[in-house]
This record gives C-alpha cells, sequence and structure tokens, in this order.
C-alpha cells in the first residue's frame, strides 16, 4: 500500500469530523415537508452535504483534508456502484424488459440543451455556454472539453464552472426535487429511478432515497433501475456528447449568436432612427 494511501487512512481529523456529520444528520432525522399533492423529503444525506459545505469554510477542515476526502468519495461511490450491480441481478427480467426505454433515456439528457443554450446565450454569456450547457458536466464531459479546446479556453471555463456547481449544488437540487416530482406527478416511480441515472454517483444516490423514502414497497428495483439507468448512462453519455450533445450545441449556438446580434442591430437601428 502506497504512502499516499496510508496516509488518507491515518487522517484523523476528516474520519473524525466525518463521524460527527454523520452523527448529527442521523439524529435530525427524515422530514416530509407537503407542497400540494407532492412531498419534499429532507434526507441526512443533504444535510450532511449542507454541513460538509460550511465546515469546508471554517479552521476545522484544511486544504490537506479537503484533498483527502476528494479521494474517498470515490471510494465510498465505487461501494455504492457495486450495490447497484448486486441489487441489479434479481431485477434483471424488469431491466430486460424496460431495454429500449434504458438505453434512449440518455437522449433526455440532451434535451437540456435546448432550454438551457438559449437562456444561456441571451443571457449575454458567449462560447463559455458550449461548454457549460452541452451536457451535466461531469468527469468525462471535463475531459471531452479539455481535449477539444483546452481548459483555459472560454468553453473549458464554461464546463469548470458547471462541473463545481454541480459538485456543490447539484445532490442538493436532485435530492429535494426527486420526491417532490415523484409524489406530485401521475408518472411512473420507475421513470423517475431511471432519470436518477445522469452520470454521477453522488447525484444519482441523493435522488434516489427520496425515491426509495417515497416508494419503499419498490426499495428493490427502483434502485436496480437506478443503478442500471446510471451506469449505461456513464458508458454510453461520453459518446453521446461526442457524436449528437457537442456538435448539437456548437450549430445551435451559431443560430442563437446570430438571431441575438440581429436583433441587437434593429434595436440599434431603431433608436438610431
Amino acid at each position: 500500500m502506497g504512502e499516499k494511501t496510508l496516509s488518507l487512512w491515518k487522517d484523523w481529523r476528516l474520519h473524525l469530523v466525518v463521524f460527527a456529520i454523520v452523527l448529527v444528520t442521523e439524529l435530525i432525522g427524515t422530514h416530509r415537508i407537503s407542497i400540494g399533492a407532492g412531498v419534499i423529503l429532507l434526507l441526512p444525506m443533504l444535510y450532511a452535504v449542507i454541513i460538509g459545505i460550511l465546515v469546508y469554510f471554517t479552521p476545522v477542515v484544511t486544504k490537506k483534508q479537503s484533498e483527502n476526502a476528494e479521494t474517498l468519495v470515490f471510494i465510498s461511490v465505487t461501494l455504492l456502484i457495486a450495490k447497484f450491480g448486486v441489487q441489479a441481478g434479481p431485477a434483471l427480467p424488469q431491466l430486460i424488459e424496460a431495454g429500449p426505454a434504458l438505453i434512449l433515456q440518455e437522449l433526455g439528457n440532451l434535451g437540456t440543451i435546448l432550454i438551457a443554450l438559449p437562456v444561456a446565450v441571451f443571457l449575454g454569456l458567449k462560447r463559455e455556454s458550449i461548454g457549460m450547457t452541452h451536457s451535466i458536466g461531469r468527469e468525462p464531459n471535463l475531459a471531452l472539453i479539455t481535449d477539444k479546446y483546452g481548459l483555459s479556453s472560454p468553453e473549458g471555463r464554461g464546463v469548470m464552472a458547471i462541473y463545481i456547481f454541480g459538485t456543490v449544488f447539484g445532490s442538493i437540487f436532485l435530492g429535494l426535487i426527486s420526491g417532490f416530482l415523484a409524489t406530485a406527478t401521475p408518472i411512473h416511480p420507475l421513470a423517475f429511478a431511471m432519470a436518477t441515472g445522469v452520470g454521477s454517483g453522488s447525484m444519482a444516490a441523493a435522488s434516489l432515497g427520496p425515491l426509495v423514502a417515497a416508494y419503499p414497497d419498490m426499495a428493490d428495483t427502483i434502485t436496480a433501475f437506478s443503478g442500471a439507468s446510471n451506469l449505461l448512462t456513464s458508458v454510453t453519455g461520453l459518446y453521446a456528447s461526442i457524436f449528437i450533445g457537442l456538435p448539437l450545441t456548437e450549430k445551435l449556438y451559431n443560430v442563437l449568436t446570430k438571431v441575438r446580434n440581429k436583433n441587437k442591430d434593429v434595436d440599434s437601428n431603431t433608436k438610431g432612427a
């Protein structure tokens, strides 16, 4: 075992902080907030993310603990993915039956380009918007943009901004919205289970928790669908970005930029007249 690996496990301050956060969040417990026909489930994981962010800005956590925690998160997510795989086995007949839906659900992630990119362009963002909106902006997408444009490019700054934003707020947002939508809409829970598979282990876990809490009798099936969906998205998501997402974003950006510039010219001529 390498010296760096040993230092991770010997970082007693980090483990103590994490243990304290776990104790506090478990003591707070799960709370439900009813909003119309839906329910927002506040789970311990949500509190842990918020408390962790707050603790980061205190002297309790140093740069060393922050860097060690980043590595250990990947180990934790690996265990979570292993659990998904084990639970997916008994649900294989249902997964096979839903095969086309699981495979094609990746196209739904591309639909956000049609919503997010126009908003970004008309807010005044330039080529940063390409990096920001071509995908969910996780590690494979960060690598794709870095390889194609460079990390210091406008596109690189855009994807990095979304990567950081998703890391900080993605789990919180998905943890709140998944339970509410699942209880407020007539859409089947398994559809939401597939939707949790966005290609991020932490985000998938955050959005899976409220679904399992809302439908405990379907917990194993929901977990299996979520795990299979997240795995497929992780495998196919990069290719979808390379061959569909990024080219579509580039073309749509050019069209929207021309429309925006044309509107500016019209406004300038009108004011001049």
